[in-house]
């Protein structure tokens, strides 16, 4: 007798099998063989290869920090939901050289050689590059984002740029997977108002800078509204200096100079 097996297979298990197929005919399509398939199924196994200064991170923390719509809020402030990596190009449009002044700013910091940065929220890397030929050889940007789109779109940058002082860390929206007491400075440009969990992520930023580190926080004018970023993208003197002092920094000085941004400085309280 001739049993009809489809009738016995649950349709969820009849759909992991098209899946599996599929999965199997692109690794042989590569010309694996079907023991890659483990790999097929980690798509973040490669990232503890470029990522090593961090412990593997398993997907659901990255989906959960850079999904959906900002719900929570923090001391009184909506916070932003974080920018996917499907508007990268966004990070480089043509105008933000104009606006920002990314060299300037960098000159207003007097990045040394040889000192180590980390460039937390670091996109595509903007800011990255020019921070590694800044620090030279003898110095490191430690660039951090959660979303691995990110840091492989920074990696293609870094080898176009020819720079070999760039590490790329994959944080999540607890953690940015910094090294203790290893950074002169950390800047976070446009960043920190996304960030899902403020205390924590800044108290990993607090423990990985060295006695003499600095934080620099870069962010849009929130009691300007003619500058055109969206409410929650934007922050004020007055939100920053009472999210950020209480979490163990000390406001050395503000930089005024950008047409649109505030420009702060802390060190450790």
């Amino acid at each position: 007798m001739v049993h009809n097996l489809s009738m016995k297979i649950p349709p969820s298990s009849m759909q992991y099998s098209w899946l599996l197929l599929l999965l199997l005919n692109y690794v042989y399509a590569r010309g694996g063989n079907a023991a890659d398939v483990s790999d097929a199924h980690e798509p973040f196994r490669y990232q503890y290869r470029l990522h090593h200064l961090n412990p593997l991170v398993q997907p659901f923390q990255v989906v959960g920090a850079a999904s959906g719509q900002a719900t929570e809020t923090y001391k009184g402030r909506r916070i932003a939901p974080v920018m996917s990596a499907a508007g990268a190009d966004w990070l480089t449009r043509e105008d933000r050289e104009q606006n920002e002044q990314p060299e300037k700013v960098l000159d207003a910091l007097n990045i040394k050689e040889g000192i180590t940065v980390a460039d937390v929220g670091a996109g595509v890397g903007y800011f990255s590059l020019r921070l590694a030929r800044r620090v030279g050889n003898k110095g490191r940007v430690l660039a951090v984002d959660v979303q691995p789109e990110m840091l492989e779109l920074l990696k293609n940058n870094m080898q176009k740029e020819q720079l070999s002082n760039i590490d790329l860390i994959l944080g999540t929206s607890l953690d940015p997977h910094l090294p203790e007491n290893s950074v002169d400075l950390a800047l976070l440009v446009d960043v920190y108002h996304e960030f899902q969990n403020p205390e924590k992520m800044m108290g990993g930023i607090r423990s990985s800078l060295k006695p003499e580190g600095r934080l620099v926080l870069v962010e849009y004018r929130g009691e300007d509204p003619s500058v055109p970023i969206k409410p929650e993208h934007k922050m004020t003197v007055k939100q920053v200096l009472f999210e950020i002092e209480p979490m163990g920094f000390r406001l050395k000085e503000t930089l005024e100079f950008l047409p649109w941004q505030h420009i702060f400085i802390f060190t450790r309280n």
